[in-house]
C-alpha cells in the first residue's frame, strides 16, 4: 500500500461509546444505524490492504447507499478533455436559471461518477438545474495539482456548454476543489455561488473540532490528515496555496455567494464556518451551517436519518436559492 494511505475502517460501532467526545450520547439511534452500516464494508485489515482494493471498499459501499434517479432526470455521459463527466438534466427541458458542477468527495483517491450518482440526480431533480459531474484524476496516481486542474477545466466546460452562471458544489474533498477553483475563476467566470459540504479547507489541525472531534465515527484527524498527505505524494506543503488550501488565500475579495454546510461531529468541522468568516470580512455574502448530531458523509444518511434528510433539504433549498440569486439562501 503507497505511503500515507488512510485506513477507511474503525473502530466497530460500539467503540465510538468510549471516545472522549461520548457519539452514543449526541448521535441519534438513526445515525447510529448509518454508522454501523457504513464501517461494515471494510474488513478489519482495510487499512492495509491495496488502495485497488480500498477502492473496491468504498464502491460497494456506494452502490449500497445507492437511492436511485428521481423519474425524468436523464444523463449523458460526456468527455471533457481526457476526463468523464456526465451531465443530468431535469425533467421538462425548462429553461434554468444556473448551471451546477458537482466535485465527489473521497478523500481525493476514491470516487467517481457512479459514487455519487443519485445524489447528483437529485440535486438535479430537486433544484430544477442542469448538473455536471466530473471524474477528475485521483491520487496516489496522479498527485496534487492534478485534481485541482481538473476541477478548472470541468468549470470551464461547464460555464461554455450551458452558457448560464455556475455554481460549484461538492462534499469532503470535493468541497474543496470547488473552493479552490472558485479563487481561481473568480475574476474570469460569472459564478452564481458555490455549495460546500462538510469540505476540508485547510485549516488549523492542532485545535478546535480537530481535536475535538479527532475521533469522530467515519472520519478521524489522522484519516483526514492521511488523505492530504496521500494527496501530495508524501508530507503537505509547509505553506500550501489555495489551490491546495483554500483557508490559506490572502484574498477573499471577489468570491461569489457561499454556503459552507459542516457536520457537528467531523474533525473539519470548524474550516466552515473559518471559511464563511474570511469571505464576510472581505465584503462577501458567506454562511456556515452546521448540521447538529451529524457525521462526516452525512449525504449517504439521507435515506435513512431525519436529521440527514433535512440537511440534504437544506442544501437543495441553497442551490436553488443561489441559483436564483436570492440571499439569504435558507429562512
Amino acid at each position: 500500500m503507497p505511503a500515507g494511505a488512510p485506513p477507511l475502517r474503525r473502530a466497530a460501532g460500539g467503540a465510538i461509546m468510549r471516545r472522549m467526545t461520548d457519539y452514543g450520547r449526541i448521535l441519534d439511534p438513526e445515525v447510529l444505524a448509518f454508522v454501523r452500516r457504513t464501517e461494515q464494508f471494510y474488513p478489519a485489515d482495510a487499512a492495509t490492504r491495496p488502495i485497488a482494493e480500498q477502492r473496491a471498499f468504498y464502491d460497494a459501499m456506494c452502490r449500497a447507499f445507492h437511492a436511485g434517479r428521481p423519474p425524468g432526470v436523464t444523463t449523458r455521459d460526456v468527455r471533457i478533455g481526457d476526463m468523464g463527466a456526465r451531465i443530468y438534466l431535469p425533467p421538462g427541458g425548462q429553461e434554468a436559471p444556473a448551471a451546477v458542477l458537482f466535485l465527489h468527495g473521497g478523500g481525493f483517491f476514491l470516487g467517481g461518477l457512479e459514487s455519487h450518482d443519485d445524489v447528483c440526480a437529485e440535486i438535479c431533480s430537486g433544484a430544477g438545474l442542469p448538473v455536471v459531474a466530473a471524474d477528475y484524476r485521483l491520487c496516489p496516481e496522479h498527485p496534487h495539482p492534478a485534481a485541482y486542474e481538473d476541477a478548472l477545466s470541468a468549470a470551464r466546460w461547464t460555464l461554455a456548454r450551458f452558457n448560464l452562471p455556475l455554481i460549484l458544489a461538492g462534499d469532503s474533498a470535493g468541497g474543496a476543489l470547488a473552493a479552490s477553483a472558485a479563487h481561481a475563476l473568480r475574476a474570469e467566470a460569472p459564478l452564481a455561488g458555490m455549495a460546500l459540504i462538510y469540505p476540508g479547507l485547510g485549516g488549523e489541525t492542532d485545535s478546535g473540532s480537530w481535536v475535538r472531534h479527532a475521533h469522530a465515527p467515519l472520519l478521524t484527524r489522522d484519516e483526514a490528515l492521511a488523505c492530504n498527505a496521500l494527496r501530495h505524494g508524501g508530507a503537505p506543503p509547509a505553506a500550501p496555496g489555495p489551490d491546495a488550501a483554500p483557508l490559506r488565500d490572502v484574498d477573499f475579495s471577489g468570491l461569489p455567494p457561499t454556503v459552507v454546510f459542516h457536520a457537528e461531529c467531523d474533525p473539519l468541522s470548524d474550516d466552515g464556518p473559518a471559511y464563511a468568516a474570511r469571505i464576510l470580512a472581505a465584503g462577501g455574502r458567506a454562511l456556515a451551517v452546521e448540521e447538529k448530531g451529524l457525521v462526516h458523509g452525512y449525504l449517504r444518511a439521507r435515506r435513512m436519518s431525519g436529521r440527514a434528510a433535512d440537511a440534504f433539504a437544506r442544501i437543495l433549498a441553497a442551490i436553488g436559492a443561489l441559483a436564483e440569486g436570492r440571499w439569504p439562501p435558507l429562512p
